[in-house]
């Protein structure tokens, strides 16, 4: 009993008023407070990560629903190429149809024509009258020449305007193909625009957040003791150096998406241009394919004539 009484005395004469028991149960009570703390620190950045795997997934279904639009289109376009390729087709055919139609009424009417001579040669050979003979068949020849010349000209200006046309209704389709295509990029364009300006203003938010917590918890660590600033500025030197890595990471994977973004729009347009310059090859072999028909069936007739 004596040696605990002095014991006390010497303590409190060495300690003061405060004994090393309530210093001790002090130091425990702001170790507690230290940890919640940190606790509470570590479960707003596990809710901020949390917040940004939703911002990534909600921006892959954005991309997600951008693809799928962009694959209806392209099937639609597709459908639309082979109507156009089907009409193509037909009009050829009945263009086919239409000139062996024409060639044999000219074969029936040069076989009458043949009937018509050879009947005439037979009654020159019945009669003497050569004179009267010659001048009928200058005329007849001069008749049939000039029915013959009326009949190509009529076939010209049919074939020249059906060619005018047909011109006027391909200028007109590929002006509203043109308008569409515009509309649809105009429209994916202001989609992305206006995603990126969301996505900005949250990151501004969140990096405006941070900087007020972060001025609050400076102020509140000012007021703690010497020992406690040393191991406090360890800690808080090694969380800056892993939210630095998470931001990093974080810019590294917006990075990516763009690009992904950007080679897929590479790849759409590369596709555009190829789809335009296969319209034009195919005009213009269309264009050459007539000019050649042409050329044939009027060198057929010449041939025709002169034999």
């Amino acid at each position: 009993y004596l040696a605990r009484k002095f014991f006390y005395l010497w303590a409190k004469m060495t300690f003061g008023q405060v004994l090393p028991s309530k210093a001790r149960c002090f130091y425990d009570q702001k170790i507690l407070q230290k940890t919640f703390g940190e606790w509470k620190e570590q479960w707003t950045v596990c809710r901020e990560r949390k917040l940004s795997l939703r911002a990534d997934n909600h921006y892959r279904h954005l991309l997600n629903l951008i693809f799928k639009a962009w694959r209806a289109y392209a099937w639609q376009q597709q459908g639309k190429r082979n109507k156009y390729y089907v009409a193509e087709s037909h009009a050829k055919k009945q263009t086919m149809l239409r000139t062996w139609q024409r060639w044999l009424v000219y074969v029936d009417v040069q076989r009458t024509k043949h009937g018509m001579q050879s009947v005439a040669l037979a009654f020159r050979e019945r009669s003497c009258l050569c004179i009267s003979w010659a001048v009928w068949r200058r005329q007849h020849y001069q008749k049939c020449t000039g029915h013959k010349m009326n009949i190509l000209a009529l076939q010209h200006w049919a074939q020249s305007l059906q060619f005018r046309a047909w011109l006027q209704w391909r200028e007109l389709y590929l002006y509203t193909q043109n308008e569409k295509r515009k509309e649809t990029r105009a429209v994916t364009h202001h989609q992305h625009w206006e995603l990126r300006r969301c996505m900005g203003a949250w990151l501004g938010f969140l990096n405006l957040h941070r900087v007020k917590k972060r001025q609050n918890e400076l102020a509140q660590e000012f007021h703690r003791s010497r020992m406690l600033r040393r191991c406090f500025s360890n800690w808080r030197l090694s969380w800056e150096c892993w939210r630095r890595m998470h931001v990093h990471q974080r810019d590294l994977e917006k990075q990516a998406a763009r690009i992904a973004l950007w080679r897929v729009f590479v790849h759409w347009k590369h596709y555009v241009v190829l789809c335009v310059e296969e319209a034009q090859q195919c005009e213009l072999a269309e264009k050459h394919y007539k000019y050649h028909l042409l050329v044939r069936a009027l060198l057929c007739d010449r041939w025709k004539e002169l034999w």
